[in-house]
């Protein structure tokens, strides 16, 4: 039999981090309540304390300030692109007028 891999999306993630932190709960007991491996969370707290010191951490981001920015980029990373493409395109159509 298979184990299907469980997903959780950020809001629960950032919620198990903050029962951790700022309710001093022990994280194997979190993991008992909810059921939830101790690695997962472990990791989940790693990614919350680089998010915190500025760094972008591993994974999808938690904290709304990481998806904000991870967004932020991926649509300027898409806009050079887009700029560059239109460049080519300019360049083209002006040594076709001469």
């Amino acid at each position: 039999m298979t184990k299907t891999r469980r997903t959780f999306d950020a809001a629960f993630k950032l919620q198990v981090v903050r029962m951790v932190r700022e309710q001093d709960l022990s994280v194997s007991q979190v993991c008992k309540d909810l059921g939830v491996g101790e690695t997962a969370v472990r990791r989940w707290l790693e990614q919350f304390d680089a998010e915190k010191s500025g760094e972008p951490g591993l994974g999808k981001p938690l904290t709304p300030e990481q998806q904000r920015i991870r967004q932020l980029e991926a649509e300027n990373r898409q806009l050079k692109s887009d700029n560059d493409l239109l460049k080519k395109a300019s360049a083209f159509f002006a040594r076709e007028l001469k």
